[in-house]
């Protein structure tokens, strides 16, 4: 039934047909597309730089019923006079065109082909080539033999094999003593007889890629784009019936004929591909009843979590490693200075002291003898205030005051004292130069004058063997 609603800023009036959520819903989708006459020859000519795919989507959920029609027709022919509102305008606009649902049905079907085709062809070429990764990769091949071996020495069992699901309780297992995974030990053991072995993760990116894809709606994709493929052909029959151009006809044919030779092959390369992935189970060792259970998602995910578990504890185990070497470096090095190590060996070079001259040999071999000499007397030398007194002087002087004394020593301990005091008295300008060392402490050190003044304990005495000298003389 027709309502008449009039517009009071257009001071007219309109005819109303479609409910205002049906209305609406045109208003606002047409606020997207171009002009009705844009989009009418579009239509006819599938001008695709016209209309995008989105538009000719919005415009399928737009497309008049024939109740629609209907209605329509009927309302013009109650109120000639009167104008039909915009939504009813563009729904007759559509109404006009031949075929109007068959051709954009083809049209969005030629559009969405490649997108449809990429995601079924791109999975099963991951799969393929993961499948080869894996078959060919040396460091799966010896993670699944150590694991085996682990197992068969913890169960005190000759296994020939293990089910893949097992990998996914590897990071559970764990020792009793360290408390370290399964997985750990094994990534040791892996690191220790195979060093070049790989993190496993970075060699099967197919695998992952393939663990995101579920290979059970990739079937139902395949058959649906069968199917679409051969509603087209369909359409494409109701298209030429009200065709003209006999270029657009063959152009449409060309390209179904190209899509059905494609979609034939996609389904042979599908079921070939399968069929290898359960071949390559029984590769691993699946036993062949079980082989057509596991699931290509599933399979896929186990290895790519496995392995992306494995990269993380191998990285783990090697800053361990690292760790360890570090602080084995370090511990040789402990207690050293840093000129000792092997590292500063070569940089700092010796400077080894200047031979002395023949002076100063001539004047160590005559204290070494006058220091070894066996004298008559115990020693017990004692220095007199007159000698602390009298200052720097020279050493003619000091022996002429030593025997103009009454209580002289003798001649070793007269030589001995002479060459100190030389050594005392002579020019720091004359002195050989020396290195300089480092300060020792002053604790337990004494005098000479101390020592020369109180004489010498039996102990020490004792020590220095001088009792022995006293019983030979």
């Amino acid at each position: 039934m027709s309502v008449v609603k009039k517009g009071p800023e257009l001071k007219k009036s309109e005819l109303l047909v479609l409910d205002s959520k049906r209305s609406n819903a045109i208003n606002i989708g047409m606020t997207v597309l171009p002009a009705v006459h844009v989009i009418k020859t579009a239509i006819l000519n599938f001008d695709e730089f016209a209309i995008s795919k989105e538009g000719i989507e919005k415009i399928l959920t737009m497309v008049p019923t024939a109740e629609e029609k209907q209605r329509i027709q009927e309302a013009q022919l109650l109120h000639p006079d009167l104008p039909l509102g915009s939504a009813e305008q563009f729904l007759c606009s559509l109404a006009s065109i031949s075929a109007l649902r068959p051709r954009l049905q083809l049209w969005a079907f030629k559009l969405n082909y490649e997108s449809l085709e990429k995601e079924i062809a791109e999975p099963l070429f991951d799969l393929k080539l993961g499948m080869e990764q894996l078959s060919t990769n040396q460091t799966f091949r010896r993670i699944l033999a150590t694991l085996l071996a682990i197992g068969n020495f913890l169960n005190s069992s000759m296994a020939a094999g293990f089910e893949l699901s097992y990998l996914e309780k590897v990071v559970e297992v764990k020792d009793t003593v360290h408390r370290q995974s399964l997985l750990h030990h094994t990534c040791c053991l892996v690191l220790e007889n195979y060093p070049e072995s790989s993190d496993l993760y970075s060699e099967v990116p197919a695998i992952t890629r393939s663990s995101k894809v579920d290979f059970e709606l990739l079937s139902e994709n395949l058959v649906q784009l069968e199917r679409r493929c051969k509603a087209s052909w369909e359409n494409l029959k109701l298209v030429t019936k009200h065709e003209t151009k006999a270029s657009l006809k063959n152009k449409l044919t060309e390209f179904l004929k190209d899509c059905t030779q494609r979609i034939v092959i996609l389904k042979v390369v599908h079921r070939r591909v399968i069929n290898r992935f359960h071949s390559f189970l029984l590769f691993l060792g699946q036993p062949p009843p079980s082989v057509r259970d596991i699931r290509v998602t599933s399979f896929c995910r186990i290895i790519s979590e496995f392995s992306l578990e494995f990269r993380t504890t191998r990285d783990r185990v090697l800053t361990l490693k690292r760790k360890r070497a570090t602080h084995r470096e370090r511990t040789k090095t402990r207690g050293k200075m840093i000129t000792e190590t092997e590292k500063f060996c070569g940089a700092v070079p010796s400077d080894p002291s200047p031979p002395p001259s023949e002076e100063q040999q001539e004047e160590h071999e005559n204290m070494k003898n006058i220091l070894t000499c066996r004298t008559s007397e115990p020693v017990n030398l004692r220095r007199s205030r007159a000698v602390r007194s009298m200052g720097r002087v020279s050493p003619s002087q000091m022996s002429a005051g030593r025997e103009d004394g009454p209580g002289c020593h003798d001649d070793a301990t007269d030589e001995i004292m002479d060459r100190l005091v030389k050594s005392v008295t002579q020019n720091p300008a004359d002195r050989p130069a020396s290195p300089k060392n480092r300060k020792r402490s002053r604790v337990n050190r004494k005098s000479m004058r101390r020592t020369l003044k109180s004489g010498l304990s039996l102990d020490v005495v004792a020590a220095l063997g001088l009792n022995k000298m006293d019983d030979r003389v």
